[in-house]
């Protein structure tokens, strides 16, 4: 038999089905792939975020029939148990807002009704939520500290606000230390509510792996009471816009609160619902920084 024979004789013994699979190989390897189109793109990010645009998009039409409804009422000045006769449009708002951006001392009032916001509510979280912990954890700062919460958490913010001012030396300070009991109760009390809903079994469980105190307190009651602490945090948070606002009415002589008592005194009716709205709107921004704040804490939550 010849070489040449004998060198294509393992080639030809081969099986068809190996050669088509050695042949195709490359060609399999090779072969472009073609990346997914616009549409579809589109369509896969429609489908995974449809939930959060149809609340959207539900919540763009409820603000338009608000105030379709108000340009109604003030146009046609309905009197029907409530007098829209002196309301005033939504228009007349847009107008006065207009003017007010245009306006430094506008924007003085918002920016110190948010630093006031800012340094009273921070106080309110950084004394409530350490206390609240250590009166869940140790019965005795409990029995000593609660009682006397409980009988100054009714008190409205309103009638704190003579003591305040003979309290603190100046309005700004009264002010502050307002806005400060305002968040500091609601705070104080989830943060309280949290810590006594952690489950002992997770406690008792650290301790038998040998976990100190603070590893405890650092691993099981802090991101058990998580939670209730941002809930506590939202809460404090709207009522001290409220409590802000009414010191601002009585002692202030700036501030957003004080902006919509003047407009009130010198009937200027669009300042008056331009300061409400501009609160309304400082409230909602205030209150969905802290929610996402805790999605950033609390990532285990969102899913």
């Amino acid at each position: 038999m010849s070489s040449p024979a004998l060198v294509r004789q393992p080639e030809d013994s081969m099986p068809a089905t190996a050669l088509a699979e050695a042949g195709s190989a490359p060609a399999a390897i090779t072969r472009p792939t073609t990346p997914p189109s616009f549409g579809t793109l589109a369509l896969r990010w429609y489908r995974l975020n449809r939930a959060g645009l149809r609340a959207a998009a539900i919540g763009v039409i409820s603000l338009l029939a608000f105030l379709l409804v108000w340009h109604l009422l003030t146009t046609y000045r309905v009197v029907f148990f409530v007098r829209f006769t002196n309301v005033p449009s939504p228009l007349a708002v847009y107008d006065s807002f207009i003017k007010a951006i245009h306006d430094p001392k506008f924007l003085m009032h918002i920016l110190l009704s948010c630093r006031r916001i800012f340094i009273g509510f921070s106080l309110a979280a950084i004394v409530g939520v350490p206390l609240g912990l250590i009166m869940g954890r140790f019965k005795l700062v409990h029995e000593v500290i609660f009682p006397v919460a409980e009988v100054l958490r009714p008190i409205p913010a309103i009638a704190w606000v003579p003591m305040a001012i003979m309290l603190w030396p100046t309005n700004e300070q009264s002010i502050v230390y307002i806005t400060f009991l305002g968040s500091f109760f609601p705070i104080l009390v989830n943060t309280l509510h949290g810590m006594s809903l952690v489950d002992p079994v997770l406690v008792r469980a650290a301790q038998c792996l040998g976990a100190r105190e603070r590893s405890i307190f650092r691993e099981v009651y802090f991101p058990a009471s998580l939670p209730h602490i941002f809930t506590g945090l939202t809460v404090g948070m709207g009522v001290a816009w409220v409590s802000l606002i009414a010191a601002e009415m009585i002692s202030g002589q700036y501030g957003i609160g004080y902006f919509t008592w003047e407009a009130y005194s010198l009937v200027q009716y669009a300042d008056i619902a331009l300061g409400m709205i501009a609160i309304g709107v400082l409230g909602l921004g205030s209150s969905l920084l802290i929610r996402g704040t805790g999605q950033l804490v609390m990532p285990w939550r969102s899913t």
